[in-house]
């Protein structure tokens, strides 16, 4: 509650700054600001605790008592300015000035609250709470449904709307609540989204109760007051109904003209008018009261006519009679002629009429004439049907004329409990008018929940006594006679009433008027609300209005809406309708305070103690029940309404952060699954690669390869973890502010791309350590990645980035010690986008090893996407020269098949063929290239003592080599001699400034380096034939060759034979899917031994030469695909 502080100012010590230094510190200050702001890009919501912007810093910092909290206070301001803006903070909705208000005045000034618990909350929930469902319908649902039917009607809505006000009492307790009420409430508990589409359907509600007391106006009118005003006149017997409902569009559809014009022009009015209106209602109830104690001394005379059992209605006839004495004469009444077809005595009449004696019984027997027994039972009846009075002596006759032109009354609905429900409770409704008028209220903490509760308490003693007053006064065939043709076109409740019908009539009549304006006037407010929150953009043109915040564009769309319901026409077809908004809306207020309770967040502390958790979870059941008991339809629609509202909310709404509990709901579900989710691997049949997509930024911290990010979408689909991370060199304290542009970059990139996941941004003084920190951290629990993606370092042999290379190889090191998968896509922006669209093309997965099967996962998983949806798969494997390959391609096939995988088989062939002068080539530039890279590294005397060394030592290896064992590459030898490779060609090829010369002997040597002919099955002869193939070569020119190329024998071997399998496996892979879409292979392992690790990426380079889109796959040594259910 605001209070009157009284701030005792500190005497500044020193002087005020010179003005240079006090320009220079707020421009440092504004530059903060806007380096600082709220980091997410969400809103925040104004708060008196937050310190503003347009505070006058100068004046701040003045003196020298607080210098020692001086850099602080922009973030923390000091208590006596908080003090200060807590006792001006007002909690009306900002930008919204009162119709009332003087417009000439622009200046701001704070609003004074006024009203305290009766006049603000208690008046206001009366006149809402009880209105035209208990002046029109009550006493046809006593009569239909019976006493101790309509008693538990009553009983289930009114505990529905007493533990709804329960929750709302905590929620509003619970903190200041600005004007907005019920909406305020509910999405700053549950979040935007549910906020939106609850505020929506509560819109609905109020428009629809319009719409429902503009009905209830129109018939009072022409029913009651002035039924010769009607247009529409029924021209044949049975067409009343259709009749009436044209005139109630017709007179409907002027009035809600008229009061749009009336609450457009003035507003002040209908504000003036509320106690009026209120006071009519609370006259018409005394009336009731007065009337039931006046039963009890002198029943008021209304006399029922009866034939047989049947109620007839008085508006056809005057006198209760078949035979009438006049002048000693027998004559027969204007009844007769209704049944039969002369005035004489002997005419023909209705055999029902011939039959039966005509009756009459007193409709208002009184409170003392035991009349209550008969009532307490259930009447429900088809519509179309006789209101019947029980126990009455009745004989049926022959029906040969039809019923339907005679004076019975009759039904006009189909009745039975549940359509009773619907329509009787938006008489309960109105209960949150007090929490709508927040804003005005002198202390809404204490007035809200005991206005409320109070008003509640008060309607609800009124609707169960006036039950069993009807009950006990009423004649059970008057109180089913919907619009009172029995008693002579009176309202029936009106026939109760004392002094006379016409107070309850008139009462009624500007009750339900002025309900009609109040909804008219509440429900724009609430539409201009939700729109000037921003949470749903296609009703933000609502918020705006006339200059002094009236709703115009918002009142126009309440007027359309509600004169839809005025089409619909029938009071007892829109009653449901809004039942369902309503109930909708409390629904979700007592979930809003059972999910607050239940999570105990530290600032639920409602001042309200009497509530608990269970009483809103019971009231919450209770109003999705009612929902459903009303209508199953309606329920469903209206839910449908508020899914889609929700969806499109969470879908294109504007973000926002409310501390809603919700979100904290979120996090604990989140928090308890995680511990139910076992920390150790998931079983095979539930693995799916949990991706930790490791991106390059530049230095504007923009991601290089967006691509990644796009084919990450790909693969995912949506499902899964994804982690998106990254590494800034540098420490923390440097580098916040990148780390937060890098971040929304980052987040902004993955809302382009589609990409569901998380972003981490990792400050490391080395870019290595970052990754290792990602690749160990990343993740929380059981939800850690298993995968890690990313691309192919194409400038690692660039001599400015002669350390990528290093970082690569310890990455693919530190997944597999970290028995993690590892994906490398190579020409990654050469990937589709996901815009992109393949008609045709395959996807190669080329099988040389076994590890988990994650090459024969990831086809299946694009596959999913629209991008690769049309590409085939096609599955090659390699067979050494012992192998079967028929037997293989078999194999593969059925293990295929119970994979449930379709592919296409290759089985491919390779030969032990000579190693080709071209890999001896590759190898040693490669060699050349280490050793140049080591030397970058030494001194100027340790790198000449180093080419000495090597110099020395390549001499004596060739002399070494030369001697001892010439046959080692002998075959290779003989092979170049076979292709004419001379030592021109081998020179240039050793010559790397003249690369690009060579162009044609590498195409040449990769021909040489492919078998001429696939042999599809091994034999034993052609083994043999393969063995003894060479023996015959000529070894006399051995030597010769060798010294041609003495820097062959100081390779590595090892070198040598990984360069073979990585030339020989180009050659095949680029024979077989140089035109694929995607080409998959497996990614062979770094050396253990890390002199070697530039020799690796020379390797994987070679490897997939002449390909344009690569994914390199290294499993994580478990299986990840089943052949089992």
């Amino acid at each position: 509650m605001p209070t009157n502080f009284t701030v005792v100012p500190v005497e500044a010590q020193g002087g005020e700054r010179d003005s240079a230094e006090r320009d220079a510190w707020r421009q440092e200050e504004e530059e903060d600001n806007r380096d600082r702001g709220s980091g997410d890009g969400i809103s925040r919501e104004s708060s008196p605790f937050i310190n503003s912007a347009e505070m006058d810093r100068g004046n701040m910092y003045e003196g020298k008592n607080m210098a020692l909290f001086e850099e602080e206070m922009d973030s923390n301001p000091m208590v006596s300015s908080l003090l200060n803006k807590l006792a001006n903070y007002t909690n009306v909705t900002q930008g919204v000035v009162e119709h009332e208000a003087d417009e000439d005045s622009k200046r701001k000034e704070v609003k004074v609250p006024r009203m305290g618990t009766f006049i603000g909350v208690y008046l206001p929930c009366l006149q809402n709470i009880l209105g035209v469902i208990l002046f029109l319908r009550l006493t046809w649902i006593v009569g239909t449904a019976g006493v101790l039917e309509s008693f538990i009607i009553v009983f289930m809505c009114c505990a529905c709307t007493m533990l709804t006000a329960i929750s709302m009492s905590a929620i509003a307790t619970n903190g200041v609540v600005p004007a907005g009420g019920s909406y305020y409430m509910i999405s700053r508990s549950l979040g935007p989204e549910f906020g939106g589409a609850v505020g929506l359907c509560f819109y609905l509600g109020t428009t629809f109760a319009g719409a429902m007391y503009i009905l209830g106006t129109i018939e009072i009118l022409l029913t009651y007051i002035s039924p010769s005003a009607a247009i529409f006149k029924a021209e044949e017997v049975g067409e009343e109904t259709e009749a009436m409902l044209n005139n109630m569009r017709v007179y409907g559809t002027c009035i809600i003209i008229l009061m749009a014009i009336v609450v457009f022009v003035g507003v002040k009015y209908v504000n003036k008018l509320a106690l009026v209106f209120l006071a009519c209602v609370i006259l018409s109830i005394i009336a009731i009261y007065a009337g039931v104690i006046k039963t009890a001394i002198d029943p008021p005379d209304f006399p029922i006519c009866l034939l047989g059992n049947r109620t007839l209605s008085k508006r056809s006839f005057d006198v209760c009679a078949k035979f009438t004495e006049r002048n000693n004469e027998t004559k027969t009444t204007n009844l007769w002629l209704l049944f039969c077809n002369s005035s004489l005595p002997t005419a023909m009449c209705d055999d029902y009429f011939s039959l039966n004696n005509v009756t009459e019984i007193q409709g208002i027997p009184g409170i003392l004439s035991g009349v209550l027994i008969d009532n307490l039972w259930s009447t429900y009846s088809e519509k179309g049907s006789i209101v019947e009075k029980k126990n009455q002596p009745s004989v049926s006759g022959s029906e040969d004329i039809k019923i339907a032109g005679r004076p019975y009354v009759f039904t006009d609905i189909m009745t039975y409990f549940t359509v009773l429900v619907g329509i009787y409770f938006p008489s309960v409704t109105g209960i949150m008018a007090g929490s709508n008028r927040s804003g005005d209220l002198k202390d809404a903490q204490k007035s809200i929940p005991t206005g409320t509760i109070l008003a509640i308490s008060t309607t609800s003693f009124i609707y169960l006594s006036c039950i069993v007053l009807f009950g006990a006064c009423i004649e059970g065939v008057v109180l089913r006679d919907k619009f009172g043709e029995a008693v002579n076109g009176n309202l029936v409740v009106g026939t109760l009433a004392w002094p006379s019908p016409w107070v309850i009539v008139i009462g009624s009549f500007f009750s339900t008027c002025g309900a009609g304006l109040q909804s008219l006037t509440g429900a724009p407010r609430l539409l201009q609300a939700i729109a000037r929150d921003g949470i749903v953009p296609f009703i933000q043109v609502f918020g705006h209005g006339k200059a002094n915040g009236e709703p115009t564009w918002a009142l126009l769309l309440t007027a359309a809406i509600c004169e839809i319901g005025i089409l619909i026409a029938s009071l007892d077809s829109v009653a449901p309708i809004l039942s369902m908004f309503f109930l909708m809306c409390y629904m979700f207020v007592n979930l809003a305070c059972a999910v607050q309770t239940l999570l105990r967040t530290p600032n639920w502390r409602p001042r309200f103690k009497y509530y608990h958790w269970t009483l809103s979870f019971l009231g919450m059941s209770l109003c999705l029940a009612l929902m459903f008991i009303c209508s199953w339809y309606y329920a469903l629609i209206a839910m449908l309404i508020a899914g889609c509202i929700y969806k499109y909310i969470e879908y294109r709404g504007a973000e926002k952060e409310w501390g809603d509990g919700i979100r904290g709901l979120s996090l604990n579900a989140a928090r308890y699954a995680l511990l139910r989710v076992e920390d150790g691997p998931p079983h095979t049949k539930n693995w799916r690669p949990q991706l930790l997509v490791l991106l390059n930024l530049d230095c504007e911290q923009l991601v290089k390869h967006p691509r990644l990010l796009s084919f990450t979408s790909q693969l995912k689909a949506g499902k899964g973890l994804t982690i998106v991370g990254s590494v800034l060199q540098g420490t923390y304290l440097d580098k916040c502010v990148e780390t937060q542009k890098a971040e929304e970059n980052v987040k902004a990139l993955m809302a382009v791309e589609k990409t569901k996941g998380f972003c981490q941004i990792v400050v490391s003084p080395s870019f290595r350590d970052g990754i290792s920190h990602l690749i160990q951290s990343a993740g929380l629990g059981g939800m850690k990645h298993n995968t890690v993606l990313m691309a192919w370092p194409q400038s690692w042999k660039q001599t400015e980035n002669h350390f990528s290379w290093k970082n690569f190889v310890d990455t693919v090191r530190e997944t597999t010690a970290a028995q993690q998968a590892l994906l490398v896509a190579k020409n990654i922006d050469l990937f589709p986008t996901n815009q992109e669209r393949f008609t045709e093309g395959n996807i190669d997965v080329w099988w040389i090893v076994h590890d988990g099967g994650m090459l024969m996962l990831l086809p299946f998983l694009l596959r999913q996407h629209k991008v690769w949806r049309k590409c085939k798969m096609r599955i090659f494997t390699v067979a050494q020269m012992d192998d079967n390959s028929i037997q293989m391609k078999k194999d593969l096939q059925m293990f295929l098949y119970h994979l449930r995988l379709n592919a296409e088989v290759e089985v491919v062939e390779m030969f032990e063929n000579d190693i080709s002068a071209f890999t001896y080539e590759k190898t040693l530039m490669m060699e050349q290239r280490s050793q140049m890279l080591k030397q970058m590294q030494l001194s100027k005397n340790e790198r000449e003592r180093e080419i000495q060394s090597i110099t020395d030592e390549s001499r004596g290896s060739v002399r070494r080599k030369s001697c001892s064992s010439p046959q080692s590459i002998g075959q290779d030898v003989q092979a170049l001699l076979n292709n004419d490779y001379d030592k021109e060609e081998a020179q240039l090829i050793h010559d790397r400034n003249t690369a690009s010369r060579s162009a044609p002997a590498v195409k040449a040597s990769v021909a040489a380096a492919m078998p001429e002919k696939v042999q599809m099955t091994w034999t034993k002869e052609k083994f043999v034939a393969e063995k003894h193939k060479n023996k015959d070569t000529n070894v006399s020119g051995f030597k010769d060759i060798f010294n041609m190329k003495p820097e062959w024998g100081n390779l590595n071997q090892s070198n040598v034979r990984r360069m073979h399998t990585a030339v020989k496996l180009n050659g095949v892979v680029l024979n077989k899917s140089q035109h694929a879409q995607l080409v998959l292979l497996n990614m062979p392992g770094p050396p253990k031994n890390r002199k070697g690790d530039e020799n690796y990426m020379e390797f994987l380079e070679v490897l997939t030469e002449g390909l344009d889109r690569v994914l390199l796959v290294r499993g994580s040594g478990r299986e990840v695909i089943t052949i089992y259910s």
